[in-house]
């Protein structure tokens, strides 16, 4: 067994902390009703070794029939009942999975170079945490039963009649056994379909993003013939699993067909006074009630190997969840409320900061040292490339930099997630937009925003006058990216979102790019009025903007030196 199947049955052994009572009711119930069915076989036979050997009416059988159909329909009911909760834990385990993979995938800044693809990312979180479903909803209480019930069913025969008994103590152990010998191909063949699967739906994500470009260079049949002989190679290989799983039930089925008719082939020379082991002799009804209990003490082993295929999908499906995520949560967490909450300007402080471009290879800043006050409103001037964006995205720590960044006095990375991601604000250069409406994507910055406050932001950041133009308003579907809108248009309605947090940081990445001098200075108005008594950094090239804030610095080489700014900074530009 390599570390990472170690692991990841480890992993599996936590996480069944989390189907909570109804996992161990789903294990207890089938093993309750395995003993209810030797009191039910016991029964039966008693039933029709009186009828025949003893004679006796149908009034005096009545009884004990009655109570055999009882013991049916309770366990049948125990049965539908364990299945309905060990679906139900599988639900809970896969649900508090998928919160915490996803609440870990988005505490990570995505700048990190080690990110996964998205197509890998929704492959892990989606499909492979549903290959847990058969582990937890089936293989456990079969396993459960498997181990215990044949003990038990042996136990009970071997007083009886020690041939029978030893016969299936003996038997029984041989079929996992075998089990396992073909289990160890079964788990080699499910990790590598897992992988294949985890390639095609990466594969299959990026040649979609990257539509219009194949469709431009004429290599839109190429990739749709790899994908076609991608898919086709998962099919094999998931035959190939399928294949193995077969074979595995193939075995038990020899085996407890041997075990079965060893049972009955000794009974029957029994019968007929060939075999002389017993010292006793055999009456009709402990004859049938061995019978009956021969096919019984393999049934478990039987729906052990029909679900033993769940073990392994479950352990692959593991392995490259951790491949693709990293190491799994120890335990279940979800990202908490990051609504924007009230607070105080931020004071920034950077000492001996450091950074590099994402690739490592060139320096944006070098050994450079900052000190923004709390409510202060700078400009971080420079050409495009010069690292504007990249200082901006480590100052809220999604970016990897060197030396000290300290928020209101702390490190950091000293800050919760959600207290950080709820205290500041970063626009990007390329914000972010949903297929959705206008109004939708606005209100993305705070899901209890009414419509009023919607409205009012699109009115702050420039939205409501292009928006007045079209036929639905702020409910105008936009496609994804902001398609349907002009760069200038998409910006603003990102910015809009603005005006719906309470940031004490705000970071602002060329917010008034595309737009002409008139609106520029309109929207800087408006967000000048709403920073009043917040931190506000703006990275721009544009003069006009770094003028009408307090102060500016601009890149020189490696490091930030002071702008002097006009004495009239503080006019309409």
């Amino acid at each position: 067994m390599t570390p990472q199947e170690k692991a990841a049955g480890k992993a599996l052994s936590r996480l069944q902390r989390h189907g909570r009572s109804a996992l161990w009711l789903a294990i207890g119930l089938p093993l309750v009703s395995g003993g209810l069915l030797v009191w039910q076989a016991w029964s039966l036979a008693s039933v029709i070794g009186r009828a025949i050997e003893g004679g006796e009416t149908v009034d005096a059988l009545l009884p004990t029939v009655g109570l055999i159909f009882a013991l049916l329909v309770f366990r049948a009911g125990l049965s539908a009942l364990g299945d309905w909760l060990g679906t139900l834990a599988a639900e809970n385990i896969k649900r508090d999975l998928r919160d915490s993979l996803f609440s870990s995938l988005l505490a990570r800044s995505p700048r990190r170079q080690d990110q996964p693809a998205s197509g890998a990312a929704v492959t892990a979180i989606v499909d492979q945490v549903e290959a847990l479903d058969g582990f937890f909803a089936r293989y456990l209480p079969a396993s459960a039963q498997a181990a215990l019930l044949p003990i038990v069913f042996g136990a009970i025969i071997l007083p009886l009649d020690w041939v029978a008994g030893l016969l299936f103590l003996v038997s029984a152990p041989l079929i996992p056994l075998f089990m396992a010998l073909v289990g160890w191909g079964a788990q080699a063949a499910t990790d590598r379909q897992a992988q294949a699967l985890t390639r095609l739906s990466g594969r299959f994500a990026d040649r979609l993003r990257g539509l219009l470009t194949l469709k431009l260079f004429g290599r839109e049949a190429a990739e749709v013939h790899g994908i076609v002989s991608a898919s086709e190679s998962l099919r094999r290989r998931t035959l190939g699993v399928l294949a193995i799983a077969f074979l595995s039930s193939a075995v038990l089925e020899f085996f407890a067909a041997l075990g079965v008719a060893g049972v009955a082939l000794y009974l029957g020379l029994t019968f007929i006074d060939y075999l002389h082991l017993r010292s006793s002799p055999l009456t009709l009804e402990l004859a049938l009630f061995l019978l009956l209990m021969a096919p019984e003490v393999y049934n478990p082993l039987r729906l052990l190997a029909a679900h033993y295929h769940d073990r392994a999908s479950a352990k692959a499906a593991l392995v490259e969840i951790e491949r693709q995520l990293g190491e799994l949560p120890s335990e279940p967490t979800s990202l908490s409320d990051i609504s924007p909450r009230s607070g105080k300007a931020i004071a920034l402080d950077l000492t001996g900061v450091t950074l590099r471009t994402p690739d490592r290879q060139r320096v944006v800043l070098a050994d450079t040292a900052l000190r923004i006050p709390a409510g202060q409103h700078v400009a971080i001037l420079g050409p495009s490339g010069q690292g504007k964006s990249t200082l901006l995205e480590a100052l809220i720590g999604l970016r990897a930099a060197e030396g000290d960044i300290l928020l209101d006095g702390r490190a950091l990375d000293a800050w919760p997630e959600e207290d950080l991601r709820a205290r500041t604000f970063l626009l990007t250069q390329k914000p972010r937009l949903l297929h959705a409406s206008i109004a939708e994507n606005i209100a993305l910055a705070r899901h209890d925003a009414s419509r009023a406050e919607i409205e009012l932001a699109a009115e702050h950041a420039g939205v409501a006058q292009f928006a007045a133009a079209m036929k639905q308003g702020l409910d105008t579907i936009i496609g994804e990216d902001g398609i349907g809108l002009s760069g200038g248009q998409a910006q603003r309605v990102a910015l809009a979102r603005l005006f719906l947090r309470d940031a004490g940081l705000i970071l602002l990445d060329e917010p008034t790019a595309h737009l002409d001098a008139e609106l520029e200075a309109e929207i800087i108005s408006a967000i000048l009025d709403y920073a009043k008594g917040r931190t506000l950094i703006i990275a721009t090239h544009s003069h006009a903007v770094a003028a009408r804030l307090d102060k500016a610095w601009r890149f020189a080489g490696e490091s930030l030196l002071q702008v002097a700014l006009p004495v009239h900074k503080k006019g309409v530009a």
